[in-house]
């Protein structure tokens, strides 16, 4: 068993941007709801409100959400694939406004 712990000779440093940051943070800043696979959850703007939703299905021009209602439903919505995402932490967030205070609240006997 070796500890050697040199690199090979035919790896090459890695180049780093002056600020430090890696280059997944450029994917990050530029990602769109076609980089979601199927069954990924994330929260979707509503008319008045943030409804939590799943990807149910991926077509080349557009992204089939489901979407849960108060009332204890599911419905489903397309969007299209180029929609601009952001991300709250790890949830991805497709619309704009503060989530947090509006997101729909599903059973008040919790």
């Amino acid at each position: 068993m070796s500890t050697e712990l040199s690199r090979p000779p035919d790896a090459g440093a890695t180049d780093t941007p002056p600020d430090g940051l890696s280059s997944f943070q450029t994917e990050v800043e530029n990602l769109t709801l076609a980089a979601l696979l199927v069954g990924a959850r994330l929260i979707l703007r509503c008319r008045k409100d943030w409804r939590a939703a799943t990807v149910a299905s991926i077509e080349p021009e557009r992204i089939t959400l489901s979407v849960g209602s108060p009332s204890g439903h599911t419905y489903r919505v397309r969007r299209p694939a180029d929609s601009p995402l952001t991300l709250d932490g790890p949830v991805p967030i497709l619309g704009e406004g503060q989530w947090r205070a509006g997101l729909v609240r599903y059973d008040l006997r919790w």
